[in-house]
């Protein structure tokens, strides 16, 4: 079974593929395009995610080698994305951080992934409203259903061109939500 979703929140992903796993679907594929592949299955798993930043090859191979030493297997993982999908049968021992202090890693690591993904939109909108602008000056000067076609016809464009803002305040959620996490944890 295949199914495309798209998540700007690591944890809300986290969440829904738990949800499969808890519904009988094992993951078995995951692309960085939002396709995720499942197949049934009579056992229990648990899927976790984290962020690492780029890693050499030879990190890489020291980061897989840790959780696969407490039975975790891993799934997908991008350098571009920096997102690793880390699953395995449900044994009570299912968390990958161990600690307080690799949890809030884990929290700072999201903030700053949340941070740059934004700032880059940010600049992105800059770049793209510099040139053109979201005022379509001939619309509004159309009457009766000629308009209502027009603005049917310009709203995607609209809404293409405000994607970039809209990612800025996504991200900038999810960044304060983080946040919120390691500050918990902080002050613990």
């Amino acid at each position: 079974m295949k199914k495309f979703k798209f998540f700007f929140d690591v944890e809300k992903e986290e969440k829904w593929l738990n949800e499969q796993l808890q519904k009988g679907y094992r993951c078995t594929n995951i692309s960085s395009s939002g396709f995720y592949t499942f197949e049934k299955t009579d056992r229990n798993y648990v899927m976790r995610l984290d962020y690492q930043d780029r890693l050499s090859k030879h990190k890489l191979e020291e980061y897989k080698a840790t959780y696969e030493d407490f039975g975790w297997s891993y799934m997908n993982g991008s350098w571009m994305s920096g997102i690793r999908y880390w699953q395995k049968e449900d044994d009570g021992q299912n968390e990958i951080f161990s600690d307080r202090e690799s949890t809030g890693s884990y929290y700072k690591r999201l903030m700053t992934y949340s941070f740059w993904l934004g700032a880059m939109c940010l600049v992105f909108s800059f770049l793209l409203y510099s040139d053109s602008g979201l005022y379509h000056e001939g619309l509004w000067s159309m009457n009766g259903s000629l308009f209502w076609k027009a603005l049917l016809f310009e709203t995607p464009f609209v809404l293409l061109k405000l994607l970039p803002l809209i990612l800025v305040v996504l991200f900038s959620i999810s960044y304060y939500k983080s946040y919120q996490k390691y500050s918990v944890l902080k002050e613990q």
